[in-house]
């Protein structure tokens, strides 16, 4: 992973709750057994028609929006299966950072693991970034992680929290494998006072 502190990015807006896994990334996409190029079917189903054409009412369809990096969406977002790919799929369209009211729980944990910012804002602010939006359409956000804090146009500011083991691991772009690594000392001194005990004859 990379170091996250400070991101400045363009904001579309998918104001839906309850957007499942399915609907992230539907279930015949998922045969690649490499992380990239899912990008291209995220929400396949409602970008795409019968025949594979764009929708044009589509929000990710609107080229206002090709650009965008972070997704403002509603409740409950990434519900449904466990399947990693959801967050590869959003990673890969090019979505660096979520913002919502609610996650669902096991979808947070894939985010942290693959460096999919998720910021959680109460329904009272998700109203005023998506009315901010409509007058603004694909306004820039700037979000501070180090002093959690998310700049929007006309002076809009709200601070957020994320997890402290969450944010160590953003800020300094480490991956679960890396942050085992952090304690190699301490593992390998526990392999070595392990093996003393399990054979305590051999020198």
């Amino acid at each position: 992973m990379k170091p996250f502190r400070n991101y400045t990015g363009s904001v579309v807006p998918l104001p839906k709750s309850n957007i499942d896994t399915d609907i992230i990334i539907p279930t015949e996409f998922l045969k690649r057994v490499e992380r990239a190029g899912y990008g291209q079917h995220l929400m396949y189903y409602w970008r795409f028609d019968e025949h594979g054409g764009p929708r044009k009412d589509f929000v990710l369809n609107n080229k206002t929006y090709e650009q965008a990096s972070i997704l403002l969406s509603g409740d409950n977002f990434g519900c449904g299966s466990s399947r990693e790919n959801a967050v590869w799929a959003l990673h890969d369209y090019g979505f660096q950072v979520i913002i919502a009211p609610s996650f669902a729980d096991i979808f947070k944990g894939n985010c942290s693991k693959n460096g999919l910012l998720l910021i959680e804002l109460d329904q009272g602010q998700m109203q005023e970034l998506f009315e901010l939006e409509k007058q603004n359409p694909n306004f820039s956000m700037h979000v501070d992680l180090e002093n959690q804090i998310i700049h929007a146009v006309s002076g809009w500011a709200a601070s957020f929290q994320v997890a402290p083991h969450i944010r160590h691991k953003f800020l300094n772009g480490l991956d679960d494998i890396d942050l085992t690594m952090t304690a190699i000392e301490n593992i390998s001194a526990f392999e070595r006072q392990r093996a003393f005990y399990m054979n305590p004859c051999v020198n």
